[in-house]
């Protein structure tokens, strides 16, 4: 089972996940880093901990249609069973969709159906909230709206700032996002051998 993490940014889940897969905890290989930003900080942390990387931007492809084809065939090249979403800022349309349904989780920090999109942490704070979330969820063509895998609560305290509530919301997500990959995986390899 290759799996491949895409990442925009700074890519603290990333090297997360990164540690488990090295150390053994969950299964599979992690075959594959994709970045769509060439300068992100996430990129270091996969030339630091050894982990194969692509990066290319929608603009330098022309277009999205583009873009998305030339990650299919990057998919195909390092063959690619499974997608971790892991602060990947961009829609994965339905020329990656189309192929991979039901094969791509992503991570989102709420508890959805609540503030989808951007700045979920942002307007769950200034919204005075008790609680917000992490939710695990797999992707389809609507806009963090796919079939829920898991969700844990993040409390938000009087005393929060959003900064100190983004930290936890963080911790939160490096708890829950090994632990739910490596059921999901752990599921999927058992029952592939099943039907071998």
């Amino acid at each position: 089972m290759n799996v491949a993490i895409f990442a925009s940014g700074n890519g603290t889940n990333f090297e997360v996940l990164t540690e488990h897969f090295q150390n053994g905890d969950i299964p599979g290989k992690e075959a594959l880093l994709f970045c769509d930003h060439p300068d992100a900080y996430v990129i270091k942390r996969a030339q630091r901990l050894g982990v194969p990387y692509e990066t290319f931007t929608v603009k330098s492809c022309g277009s999205k249609q583009a873009y998305e084809e030339k990650i299919m065939a990057v998919l195909k090249q390092y063959d690619i069973d499974f997608i971790v979403l892991a602060g990947y800022l961009r829609i994965i349309g339905p020329t990656i969709l189309d192929k991979y349904e039901g094969s791509i989780v992503n991570l989102h920090p709420a508890w959805l159906p609540e503030y989808p999109g951007l700045h979920s942490i942002e307007r769950a704070f200034a919204d005075h909230r008790k609680e917000t979330g992490v939710t695990i969820h797999y992707i389809d063509s609507n806009l963090d709206a796919g079939t829920i895998i898991a969700q844990r609560h993040v409390p938000i305290y009087p005393d929060d700032t959003v900064d100190t509530l983004e930290t936890r919301v963080h911790e939160t997500e490096h708890e829950l996002y090994p632990e739910t990959v490596k059921k999901i995986l752990t599921e999927r390899i058992a029952k592939e051998k099943n039907n071998q």
